[in-house]
């Protein structure tokens, strides 16, 4: 693995996607942009190509007593593809539980007016910026390297 590198962070959701990605020391998460589902691909290999990725993380949406609800199916479904279309870069799950209402709760502590957070694009990307930024503090707390896998 190569010292610096960028992880992505995804927020699946049914019709839009939120992706985000770290810096290249893999010490903070930013939000990029939320693409829908048919576009994400494309989004996701332009970030491949162009910023030296060198995982990525995928929320894993546990029930709040965390079990394996619904949506664990869709993202299935998602991982799939990715992991097809991305067969040489490490993919590690990570619980989303309640990243939603911490990206709303951000957006409101940001001064960020009622009508645009409740723009999905905006919520989606924040999510998983949320996701990714727990996964590194994860990281950082078991004093792990970075390519290990958590679920």
């Amino acid at each position: 693995m190569a010292e610096y590198g960028r992880i992505v962070g995804i927020d699946v959701g049914t019709k839009w996607i939120g992706l985000a990605r770290t810096d290249l020391l893999k010490t903070v998460a930013n939000p990029i942009g939320t693409y829908h589902v048919d576009d994400v691909f494309e989004a996701l290999e332009e970030q491949v190509e162009n910023e030296n990725v060198e995982k990525i993380v995928v929320g894993w949406p546990l029930t709040p007593e965390g079990g394996e609800g619904r949506a664990i199916k869709m993202v299935e479904e998602f991982l799939t593809k990715l992991e097809a279309q991305f067969p040489d870069i490490e993919i590690a799950k990570i619980d989303e539980r309640y990243t939603t209402k911490e990206a709303v709760r951000a957006m409101v502590e940001a001064g960020v007016p009622k009508m645009k957070r409740r723009e999905s694009d905006r919520v989606n990307q924040a999510a998983a910026a949320i996701i990714l930024q727990k996964y590194i503090e994860l990281v950082k707390a078991d004093n792990v390297r970075i390519t290990d896998r958590y679920v």
